[in-house]
């Protein structure tokens, strides 16, 4: 029997049209874009027309976009690059983001705290949507970096970064704000001027692309200093040579998913929504995690807790059953604690630590869900009978 797929918020098969787009970049045209001979001019060429290319996407400008080694190098140079440049002007060293950000915002934030800036950790609501009054009352004539996701990797609920970025420049215009737009891209537009953020984060993995690669969206004359220092590649943000394949598999991804977004979400969204209604109906004492809207979460995503069952076990008995899950991030498979997301959210520890994510992509089909709906009851069922009385 096929395997079946729903973790695609870990991230996503490579498109076969990405891959034929990289592959010269490996055999033919592998030359040192910083090169002046032919053959790192080649890849130069090259460079600049998937720099452009990204910039046009994002309705951006080539130069306010630099390359990372992916969605964590970016989160954490936005907001480390933007508090010490701030603070090195003397506009303060506060910085806001919410509880339910990825780790690499969080961890970054973390160690700002410990270099002598504080932090404000805004709240979130049942559904895990920031508080935007907490955040009003939280922005003060200190605050240089503020950081709420577009987002959330775990479940799935949309966060209302262009409202939220208004409020933070009515209260102090020169605070800088970002967003990790990581899960969001390819699903939502995600167009830093509208959206209103001096940064942006992104991650080709998650939409189709090659791993090790992401973007960094820096708006022009934006406070920013870099982490990666010794040479002069990226107009001096980044030093180190480029990854001129990665870099094309990027841009040859985020064209394929801005193009053809609505019928991907489409798709996605009418298997999302069998899970989202249908699966609570058919195992008794299913919690749904995030937003019941559909329309207020990310199109392919479905998350829930099962009261009485430990998520892990049910992970594996997935898995045997040919079905690939997870029970929230990747990047704290195997943590002991519960996931800060959920427990933010109010979630006791017990029931977060039966967490069930799945999440969808552009190969799954109706055959799919219905086979997670065939087998996931019974999984559960034998799990909790195993268990005994709660």
């Amino acid at each position: 029997m096929a395997r079946i797929y729903l973790d695609h918020a870990a991230t996503t098969p490579p498109d076969p049209r990405v891959l034929e787009a990289m592959w010269p970049f490996y055999t033919t045209f592998w030359g040192n874009p910083s090169s002046i001979y032919l053959e790192g001019q080649e890849a130069r060429r090259a460079l600049d027309a998937a720099r452009k290319l990204v910039a046009d996407l994002l309705g951006a400008t080539p130069k306010e976009v630099t390359f990372t080694s992916g969605g964590t190098e970016a989160d954490n140079a936005a907001i480390r690059g933007a508090a010490l440049a701030q603070r090195a002007l003397g506009r303060g060293q506060h910085i806001i983001t919410t509880r339910v950000e990825h780790h690499a915002v969080l961890h970054t934030v973390e160690q700002l705290e410990r270099e002598g800036f504080s932090a404000t950790y805004l709240s979130v609501d049942a559904d895990g949507v920031v508080d935007l009054d907490d955040l009003e009352a939280a922005v003060t004539p200190e605050t240089t970096v503020v950081s709420i996701m577009a987002a959330n990797n775990e479940v799935g609920t949309i966060q209302p970064v262009a409202e939220a970025a208004r409020i933070v420049k009515a209260r102090n215009p020169r605070a800088v704000v970002h967003t990790d737009a990581v899960q969001a891209a390819g699903a939502l537009d995600i167009t830093p001027s509208l959206l209103g953020v001096e940064l942006l984060s992104l991650a080709a993995h998650k939409f189709y692309g090659p791993k090790g690669i992401g973007v960094l969206y820096i708006k022009n004359r934006t406070p920013w200093q870099p982490m990666f220092l010794g040479g002069s590649q990226e107009k001096e943000r980044r030093a180190g040579t480029e990854n001129v394949a990665g870099i094309v598999g990027l841009a040859t991804a985020m064209k394929l998913a801005w193009d053809e977004r609505d019928a991907r979400s489409a798709h996605v969204a009418a298997l999302r929504d069998r899970l989202l209604f249908e699966l609570p109906e058919r195992i008794p004492d299913t919690v749904i995690t995030g937003p019941i809207d559909p329309a207020r979460r990310l199109p392919n995503n479905f998350s829930c807790c099962f009261r009485n069952v430990e998520g892990e076990s049910v992970l594996l008995a997935l898995d045997m059953a040919d079905v690939a899950a997870s029970s929230g991030s990747a990047c704290t498979t195997g943590a002991l604690e519960p996931s800060h997301v959920l427990t933010a959210m109010g979630i006791d520890s017990d029931l977060a630590h039966a967490s069930l994510r799945l999440t969808l992509g552009a190969s799954n089909t109706t055959a799919d869900i219905d086979r997670v709906l065939d087998v996931l009851p019974e999984i559960v069922a034998r799990l909790r009978s195993l268990a005994g009385p709660a």
